[in-house]
């Protein structure tokens, strides 16, 4: 099945000989069309925000619902890399980060919530911008494994994350499997710059 006209975008084939997905400019061409169908599950999605914008009316700090929300996101997003370590994990090591229980694991993933902090206090500051995304990626990479990958810098060459083959999430994992370079843009096009 030829999938380089799909509408979201296409696969690239790579210089180290695997695929990278380049997204569709914005806005698609042709517009999204808002029928009956998309139209009730808009409305659902709003419905979904409403209650929760709702909920956090009852919280006595909605803060510490975002935090574990953004700790959770860590866990989440360092398994795509095969990092393995839970949210148990995460809470165990913000509290005693010298415990001698602790996965090393949990270290990479408490940086993803250093880096998501930081670049949220930055936003205070600076624009959204290569600048911005470049600190983030340093912090995520102090201390851990890929310190010494050139941490606050686009890479020069490709690169293709933890292979997940058999599973649904592997799938994501293969096709979100972006790079940047840094005399091309993304991937060879200009599409993050």
């Amino acid at each position: 099945m030829d999938r380089s006209g799909a509408r979201a975008g296409r696969l690239v084939l790579q210089p180290a000989g695997h695929r990278a997905f380049i997204p569709a400019p914005l806005p698609p061409d042709p517009p999204v069309r808002i029928d009956e169908s998309l139209g009730a599950l808009l409305s659902r999605a709003d419905q979904a925000i409403g209650r929760l914008d709702g909920a956090t009316l009852t919280l006595p700090d909605p803060s510490l619902f975002v935090a574990m929300y953004v700790r959770q996101e860590a866990v989440l997003s360092s398994q795509i890399e095969g990092t393995q370590s839970s949210l148990d994990d995460i809470l165990r090591f913000e509290l005693d980060p010298k415990g001698s229980e602790i996965p090393a694991d949990a270290i990479e993933v408490f940086n993803y919530v250093r880096a998501m902090n930081h670049g949220l206090d930055r936003l205070a500051t600076l624009p959204l911008s290569l600048r911005l995304i470049k600190e983030i990626h340093g912090v995520l990479l102090e201390n851990v494994r890929g310190a010494d990958k050139q941490p606050g810098e686009f890479r020069s060459s490709s690169s293709k994350p933890f292979t997940h083959s058999s599973t649904a999430m592997g799938a994501l994992a293969d096709c979100s499997s972006l790079c940047f370079s840094a005399t091309e843009g993304c991937c060879g096009s200009r599409c993050c710059i």
